[in-house]
């Protein structure tokens, strides 16, 4: 390779202070200090335990793979396809969001709305006038009012920095509804009622910590008169001002007054509701405190996976395959589906058993064993075969099946490979 002179370096070099593009001095848009896409977490969730629920839950949800992908005749995933869709899902949906934050974007909304809408922001080809278009990005809106066939969405407009409020079909909206709405969401489910029960307690402990002392004075003579109860006003005061002006906070008082305090402990069960709300909407939503903290077995995990994780990722995947995959595309084989890897809950001893039994039976290649472990592919041609290296194999090698070229329908778009 040829060295590069100094003039074609000093040509084609660029620095970000000292070559900015003039539009940098136009007018860009308004100007926030905090970021105006994030979602904001409403109704008081964000002060209370609720919040990291909503997060563990949407993180375990985002690991899962979303993909779009082909299916053969039985419904049986074969390949995926390098559409834009899927570079929504699994790269970039938006100039703002990744992938990831993307979907967990729409979890947590999710779980704080009760339902969230997913719109098709930039498209190739108008998605009212046809259903031939392709998705380009997309974007997590709140829905602010109901129509028979529309919705109102509060969407941010990455063009101008503000969310805006839109009109839009639901058969170009995908309207997600939360599976656990009468636990989370409904006005008298488990999670608003513990959310209550934290808010009162939150408030007695501010009282409790206000530093009010809640004394009682009593003087030595009835105060029945005006005159009598000017006199107790001002030795009321008297009092405040020595504790106040103390550097200890020491007063002195009459011998003949008696003072009595108090701000003894408020006894009530309210701390007890909320113990017994936390384990009610736990045991509700298939979730223990060991899944919080990390110290889960297996068997916990995989009851928490197939009976909470899944039936959310369901609902989001079923969703956007009726709303962004039109008719004669799922009939083509085309589908969105979410995949989980099995191996991340196995320990080492576990995983090297595993993956001998499902080679030895011709479940998995070596290569794809590998990818799961993390190694690179290996060069052996065989390592890309289904084959039992216990057992010796015919000279001949398997023939392999030339690929075919195949038409398919994204988002009612005809393309060719």
């Amino acid at each position: 390779m040829a060295r590069e002179s100094f003039s074609s370096r000093l040509k084609h070099a660029w620095n970000a202070f000292l070559n900015r593009a003039p539009t940098y001095n136009e007018n860009i848009g308004v100007g926030n200090y905090t970021r105006p896409d994030r979602l904001r977490i409403t109704g008081g969730n964000e002060k209370t335990i609720i919040t990291s629920i909503y997060n563990r839950i949407a993180l375990d949800v985002v690991s899962m793979q979303f993909l779009h992908v082909d299916l053969d005749e039985n419904d049986r995933y074969i390949g995926t396809r390098k559409s834009d869709l899927n570079y929504c899902l699994n790269t970039e949906a938006n100039l703002d969001q990744t992938s990831f934050s993307f979907l967990q974007d729409i979890v947590m909304s999710l779980f704080d709305e009760g339902v969230v809408a997913v719109v098709p922001v930039e498209t190739v080809g108008d998605p009212i006038l046809s259903d031939s278009y392709k998705i380009k990005t997309m974007r997590v809106g709140k829905i602010i009012q109901w129509y028979p066939k529309h919705v109102k969405v509060n969407l941010y407009n990455e063009e101008t920095g503000l969310k805006e409020d839109l009109l839009l079909p639901k058969q170009n909206v995908a309207i997600i509804e939360n599976p656990f709405y009468a636990v989370m969401n409904a006005p008298n489910s488990t999670l608003q009622r513990l959310k209550r029960k934290l808010n009162l307690l939150d408030v007695v402990d501010e009282q409790s910590s206000s530093g009010k002392l809640d004394l009682i004075i009593q003087l030595p003579y009835t105060i029945k008169t005006e005159a009598r109860r000017q006199q107790a006003d001002k030795r009321r005061k008297d009092i405040e001002m020595q504790l106040t002006g103390s550097k200890y906070g020491i007063a002195y008082t009459d011998g003949t007054e008696k003072i009595t305090q108090l701000n003894r402990p408020l006894e009530n069960n309210l701390m007890k509701q909320v113990e017994y709300l936390t384990s009610m909407l736990y045991s509700q939503l298939n979730i223990t405190q060991s899944i919080l903290d990390g110290t889960a077995d297996e068997k916990t995990m995989i009851n928490y996976l197939v009976r909470t994780v899944k039936v959310v990722a369901r609902a989001i995947v079923d969703e956007m395959r009726r709303k962004f995959l039109t008719k004669t595309a799922r009939s083509q084989g085309q589908s969105i589906m979410f995949f989980r890897d099995v191996f991340e809950l196995t320990d080492i001893s576990s995983l090297a058993e595993a993956s001998d039994k499902f080679t030895r039976n011709e479940i998995l290649s070596k290569n794809e064993v590998r990818q799961r472990i993390g190694f690179k592919p290996s060069d052996d041609p065989k390592a890309d075969q289904l084959i039992n290296s216990n057992i010796s194999q015919p000279q001949s090698s398997r023939p392999v099946e030339p690929q075919q070229t195949e038409t398919y329908e994204e988002g009612g778009e005809i393309q060719n490979e």
